[in-house]
């Protein structure tokens, strides 16, 4: 693993324990495009047609290189997606993706790889990031937001912890065709 990736797998880890530890109110601002979600049991109503703009295949820049991100369309109240980092002709990590319908809310589910495709996280662990709301050209979880800017492109925003702070690392995408 370069030193690359090792220090990308570290923010990815402090993003996973940002997510899971603290609060603040209920839709409170988290970074300047992401928000935090403080009581899991008040979620907003929402349905897989609330993101399914999300569809597609995509390809952008974030975490210093490209990546690749797929969704499905939604069926049987979840949507599937799959995500890699790319370091020049190498993959970083992957991501599985799961958007599903649950408590009358939804809720994002990822799983990181390696590129050995080796779990970071254990067997029944997952990060979970928690439907807040949804505009119409942008959907927020706790933690990670969407924003739609046409048809063919969009900007995501994950919230990291990194020495102390919190900050944001963008995702530009680009709808592949």
């Amino acid at each position: 693993m370069t030193k690359q990736s090792r220090a990308r797998r570290a923010a990815l880890l402090s993003l996973i324990l940002c997510l899971t530890v603290g609060t603040a109110a209920a839709q409170t601002q988290r970074t300047a495009h992401t928000y935090a979600l403080d009581n899991p049991s008040e979620r907003p109503a929402a349905t897989l047609d609330d993101v399914a703009w999300l569809v597609g295949s995509w390809e952008g820049e974030a975490f210093g290189g490209h990546f690749e991100e797929v969704w499905n369309p939604p069926s049987a109240g979840s949507m599937v997606g799959m995500f890699k980092t790319l370091e020049g002709d190498t993959v970083g990590f992957y991501e599985l993706l799961l958007l599903v319908e649950e408590q009358g809310s939804l809720s994002l589910k990822v799983k990181h790889f390696s590129r050995d495709f080796v779990a970071w996280e254990d067997k029944e662990d997952f990060v979970d990031f928690r439907f807040i709301r949804a505009e119409s050209d942008a959907i927020h979880f706790s933690g990670i937001s969407f924003y739609r800017i046409d048809d063919d492109e969009m900007h995501g925003y994950v919230a990291m912890r990194g020495e102390d702070k919190i900050y944001e690392e963008k995702l530009i995408y680009r709808r592949r065709r």
